[in-house]
């Protein structure tokens, strides 16, 4: 393989520093990370090495899943399951870029619902179709999707 994202490489020296410090949540959660890029890596019918902009969609999907978990183990009276998705979720965010405010995703439907001249709730998608990759990595979908159904007057 060639030369190594600088994404997974910062992850895995992260990894080391994290074992040599004795972090158990650092290091476990990083472990978790590496394996789901490896996993994506070789989900396809060949093994690739991913970009920084698919390690960031990997990376995401994992701090979704974390903030998920954390809500579930909340509402399940689980409040030390809860407090490990967490941390978990926090130490992802470190390799995230900084997540958007909710002015400024505002802001971005709010332009592109300008640019595609959209006017009612069925148009959602066109709106979409602009807003995703601005946002990619940078706020949850369905914060996004709520933004958009808010300005259409859903």
């Amino acid at each position: 393989m060639a030369s190594m994202s600088s994404l997974k490489e910062t992850i895995r020296t992260d990894l080391t520093a994290a074992m040599k410090a004795r972090d158990e949540v650092r290091s476990s959660t990083l472990r978790m990370v590496l394996t789901a890029i490896t996993n994506a890596e070789v989900a396809g019918k060949q093994a690739r090495e991913l970009s920084d902009d698919e390690i960031i969609t990997v990376l995401s999907s994992e701090a979704k899943k974390r903030r998920e978990a954390a809500t579930a183990f909340a509402d399940g009276n689980r409040p030390e399951q809860a407090a490990k998705e967490t941390a978990e979720a926090a130490v992802i965010a470190d390799y995230l870029p900084a997540q958007l405010t909710a002015e400024e995703i505002a802001e971005i439907v709010k332009a592109a619902i300008a640019q595609t001249g959209a006017s009612e709730p069925r148009e959602m998608g066109k709106v979409m179709g602009v807003v995703t990759p601005q946002v990619k990595g940078k706020a949850d979908g369905g914060a996004v999707a709520a933004e958009v159904r808010r300005q259409l007057g859903a």
